[in-house]
């Protein structure tokens, strides 16, 4: 039951990457890996860019350095 889950799983995000590319299901299969790793790429890279927007949203004031 759980590997026909998977399976319909597997086929649902491969069809959701885009068009079915390769000349066998293996093949086919391979490509989608590949494409999800792309797309796990973009989104870590994409939560750093707003991390790091976010925790420069607002810099503190510089301080004045009045030569004592």
């Amino acid at each position: 039951m759980l590997t026909i889950v998977n399976q319909r799983a597997w086929r649902l995000w491969a069809k959701a990457l885009g068009e079915k590319d390769g000349k066998s299901d293996r093949e086919s299969d391979i490509i989608a890996g590949i494409r999800t790793l792309i797309l796990i790429a973009y989104m870590v890279t994409n939560v750093a860019i707003v991390a790091n927007a976010i925790r420069h949203w607002n810099p503190p004031p510089p301080t004045i350095n009045r030569g004592t």
